[in-house]
Order: C-alpha cells, then sequence, then structure tokens
C-alpha cells in the first residue's frame, strides 16, 4: 500500500471503527440467532430449505434493521448520553462520531433494511414501516413511559417473526409464541442494565421499571420474565413438532438464565457485564444449536 492510499485508508478505518462501535455491532449475536431460529422453524414448517438468496436477504435486514436502531437510538440520547457519567464517552457526546455520520449510517441502514424487506415478499415490504417506528418508538419510550424495556423487547421479537414471514409469507402461533419469548428475554436483561442508571434516570425524569418500583421489586420482574420465558418455549415444542433435543436446549437455556440470576443482585451490580453481555450471547446460540439439531434428526 502506497502512501497516498494508506493516508486515505486509515482514517476510513478508524471512521468505519468507530461507527461499528458506536451502534455496538458485535452484539448483533443477540438477535441473530432468533432470526436463524425462524429461518429453521419455518423450513421445517415448509419441508423444503430456504434458497441462499433469501437467506442473505434475511442476514441483510436483520443487519440493516439492528444498524438503524442503535443509530437512531445513539442520535436521540445523545443529550442524555452526554449528562450521564456512565455514557458520556459514547461516540457522539465524546466526539468521535458526527451527528452527521450517524444520520448518513442509520439512512444507510433504513434503505438496506427496506431493499431486503422488497427482496424478500410483499408482505415483509408492507410490514416494514411498522417495524421501523417501533425502533424509533423505543428510543424515546424512556421519555414518557417505564415500560420501554417491553417495546426494546418487542424489536427483537421482530427476528424470529420476520425470518419466518420472508420464507413463508404468513404467520403461526409457534413462531409468535417464540417472539413473545423473545419479547420477555430481552425485556428482562434490559430492566437489569437499567439499574445501573436508577438514580441517574429519577434525576432526569425519565422512566424505567427499576426507577419505577425499586430495585427489589425489578429483581422480581424480571424473574418473573425470564420465568415466562421458558414457559412460552415449552409451549412452542408440541405446536412446531419439536421434540427431545429442543426441550434439552430449553433445560440449557433455563439453567443459564438461572445462572445470570445470581450473577446480578440487588447491591452488587459488579458483574453486570457478565451477566447481560456473555450470558445472553450463550443463551441466543444455544438455543438456535438446539433447535437446529432437533430439526437435522428429525429429517
Amino acid at each position: 500500500m502506497s502512501a497516498w492510499s494508506a493516508s486515505l485508508w486509515l482514517p476510513l478505518r478508524l471512521k468505519l471503527r468507530n461507527l461499528l462501535e458506536m451502534i455496538k455491532f458485535s452484539h448483533t449475536i443477540f438477535a441473530f440467532p432468533f432470526a436463524l431460529i425462524g429461518v429453521v422453524l419455518a423450513a421445517r414448517a415448509s419441508a423444503s430449505l430456504p434458497s441462499l438468496s433469501q437467506l442473505l436477504w434475511i442476514c441483510l435486514a436483520m443487519v440493516g434493521a439492528r444498524s438503524a436502531a442503535m443509530g437512531l437510538n445513539r442520535l436521540i440520547d445523545a443529550r442524555i448520553d452526554a449528562l450521564n457519567p456512565r455514557t458520556a464517552e459514547r461516540h457522539i457526546p465524546a466526539g468521535r462520531v458526527s451527528r452527521r455520520e450517524a444520520w448518513l449510517l442509520v439512512a444507510g441502514a433504513i434503505a438496506l433494511f427496506e431493499l431486503a424487506a422488497w427482496a424478500l415478499n410483499p408482505l415483509c415490504l408492507a410490514l416494514s414501516p411498522l417495524v421501523l417506528a417501533f425502533l424509533v418508538l423505543y428510543s424515546f419510550a424512556k421519555r414518557f413511559t417505564p415500560y420501554a424495556h417491553l417495546i426494546l423487547g418487542l424489536c427483537l421479537a421482530a427476528a424470529p417473526i420476520g425470518a419466518w414471514i420472508a420464507l413463508r409469507g404468513d404467520v403461526s402461533l409457534a413462531i409468535v409464541l417464540i417472539g413473545l419469548a423473545v419479547l420477555l428475554w430481552v425485556a428482562g436483561f434490559d430492566v437489569f442494565y437499567a439499574l445501573q442508571d436508577v438514580e441517574f434516570d429519577r434525576h432526569q425524569g425519565l422512566h424505567s421499571i427499576p426507577v419505577w418500583l425499586g430495585v427489589e421489586k425489578s429483581f422480581a420482574v424480571v424473574r418473573a420474565f425470564h420465568v415466562g420465558m421458558v414457559v412460552l418455549l415449552l409451549a412452542v415444542a408440541p405446536l412446531a413438532g419439536l421434540g427431545t433435543l429442543y426441550l434439552i436446549g430449553v433445560l440449557a437455556v433455563a439453567a443459564l438464565l438461572l445462572y445470570e440470576h445470581r450473577l446480578v443482585r440487588p447491591g452488587d451490580l459488579s458483574r453486570l457485564d457478565a451477566a447481560f453481555f456473555t450470558m445472553n450471547g450463550y443463551i441466543s446460540v444455544v438455543l438456535f444449536a438446539f433447535v437446529l439439531a432437533d430439526t437435522l434428526v428429525a429429517l
């Protein structure tokens, strides 16, 4: 690489890295396996494999939707982030990413999502504005409701349901229950995450379940959400024709959730990162692996 080309490439690489860090691109691992679960269950119900182009467009739709959501959230919350000591070093408040750059990222991500929805089928395209509306709603929700965690859960619940619709063009009870399980899972760990900012949110007039109910009751809410997730996953088995391997996977998810709850306790959030990032990544991957294994064995 010449000195001239290096002088152009290095700033672009740094800018791209900053943009990807801003939207926490690596955290796609939380929702992506659930989109793949939707793919596997749709293929199982149809008794046919998706095409490579369908898989590609589903992946691109996921990347576009999540990138748009995170970019919008960082833009809309930039002023609040600047005031919060925990988030003051995020990329926009710290000046590492400009608002113009963030908006360009969001516009590109939305365009990618809409292109993917168009390429998949008419129902995906028709529903895409609704998905984007909920992504925007989440970014504003904590300003007026403590149920922002559930709205976030609903956004991620679109991953398996959207993948199913992309392949089949309809909706089934089994995939809706998977989506509801994702909703409760995400809402639960988002309540855990909000525990870090209880005093700041209260002072700024922002809403969350921890601000509304307090720390102790918030832990009870998270337990109820995650128990509900496991119950919903168990209910999916007879509806989707899933067998023993899937049920073992659900038990593994329950065990991981139990361990997650042991990591975070009232008055001790020192292991929150392990609970939020590490364990939730394991949960989504483990469940996908067992859904896939159960499907392969049934062939």
